[in-house]
């Protein structure tokens, strides 16, 4: 752990410079209390730096909270271990894809199933408390319930270190969450815009305003929808799991936890708003999961509740390469080295995801060592991605 200025304190070994200059300048802001934290992870993002922890006292920072509102990870530890799968692993993969449709904008053609009809009546009444209609910001939100998206979302079956076997994996609020968020980023611009911000994206919301309540009540509501929507994938996927394996799935564990949110918690001897953008609660006890890429291992993890790091941990390797210089830097023939022994799709869409593109997920986990225990290390037996 490093002090870089008086109100940035900083685990990450690995800090380009564009990335601390925009923590830095975060850290400046009037109402942060008592100082930004950065993860290991911690890499450029808009507005404010994905891999880090901002208090704030009686303000919001909408893009501090990020475009992906309650993005997170769910993993379910199943009785079963590597040797009682069968040999053949493409057919799981296939079976995946076709259950949970992958891509960016992707949807369901119906609502079919009792479980996503459960889930939709239980967001449609927490919209109606919260006072807003979902679909004047996405049409197809309740379509989208149990879709995976593209980027770095996946869904794994991974081993663990004894060799048993976890369903895993990674998405957010979809269409609706960016949305909501995107309306928000835009609201606070423009009752900012008389102000001298260090980034205009640092514009920011104001406790006790209309404009702050709706956000919040939004942001909720999309951070529930985060959470169900990685249920609903789970769902489907155990069931595929289920059919491949020849038998039911008991979940000896199941751990679900946001990425990207805000909550209010106590700090320091104040309440905040505490904004976790690429970060994890990690409380004392607290299980989490920090994910590497779609190559590298995976951790389930317990909180250690460090103060210093506002109780947070990493949320994941975190970008080295940006999308653009990876696709320019490695070949479909690296990625598929980089793959060997694990089912995947093997297409260049998936290029600019290669391990290769992210920082050392070993070294973010030694930066971590104060922040987490390590329970498991999980290695990918198949991985599905959206394009």
């Amino acid at each position: 752990m490093e002090n870089l200025t008086p109100t940035l304190v900083s685990w990450a070994s690995i800090l380009e410079d564009n990335t601390r200059a925009q923590a830095e300048q975060t850290a400046t802001m009037p109402f942060i209390h008592p100082h930004v934290a950065l993860m290991p992870d911690a890499h450029l993002g808009l507005g404010a730096t994905v891999g880090s922890v901002i208090p704030t006292l009686g303000a919001v920072i909408p893009a501090a909270v990020g475009v992906d509102i309650g993005c997170g990870m769910i993993a379910v530890r199943t009785q079963y271990a590597v040797g009682d799968l069968p040999a053949e692993r493409r057919p799981l993969r296939q079976a995946i894809e076709r259950a949970v449709p992958l891509n960016a904008g992707a949807a369901n053609r119906t609502v079919s199933r009792e479980h996503t009809e459960r889930r939709l009546v239980r967001l449609r009444e927490l919209a109606a408390e919260a006072g807003f209609d979902p679909a004047s910001y996405a049409q197809r939100w309740e379509l989208q319930l149990g879709t995976l998206g593209s980027g770095n979302h996946f869904i794994e079956v991974t081993a663990d270190e004894t060799g048993g076997v976890w369903l895993f994996l990674h998405s957010g609020s979809r269409g609706v969450g960016n949305r909501i968020a995107q309306k928000h980023i835009a609201v606070a611009r423009e009752l900012c815009a008389g102000e001298d911000l260090p980034d205009r994206d640092l514009a920011y919301l104001t406790e006790g305003t209309d404009e702050f309540d709706a956000y919040i009540r939004e942001m909720r509501w999309a951070q529930t929808y985060a959470l169900l929507n990685r249920e609903e994938m789970m769902d489907r996927v155990e069931r595929e799991f289920a059919a491949w394996v020849d038998g039911d799935v008991e979940r000896v564990e199941e751990i679900n936890c946001h990425h990207n949110y805000t909550e209010r918690e106590h700090h320091f001897g104040r309440d905040v708003w505490l904004s976790r953008k690429g970060a994890i609660n990690a409380e004392v006890g607290r299980a989490g999961l920090i994910p590497g890429s779609m190559g590298t291992a995976s951790y389930v993890v317990v909180g250690k509740g460090d103060p210093v790091s506002l109780s947070s941990a990493p949320h994941g390797a975190g970008r080295e390469y940006s999308r653009t210089r990876a696709r320019k830097t490695f070949t479909a023939d690296d990625l598929r080295a980089a793959m060997a022994g694990i089912e995947y799709r093997d297409t260049d869409a998936f290029i600019d995801e290669i391990p290769a593109a992210y920082k050392d997920i070993d070294q973010v986990m030694a930066d971590a060592a104060g922040l987490v225990e390590v329970r498991h290390v999980l290695r990918q037996l198949v991985n599905v991605k959206g394009d």
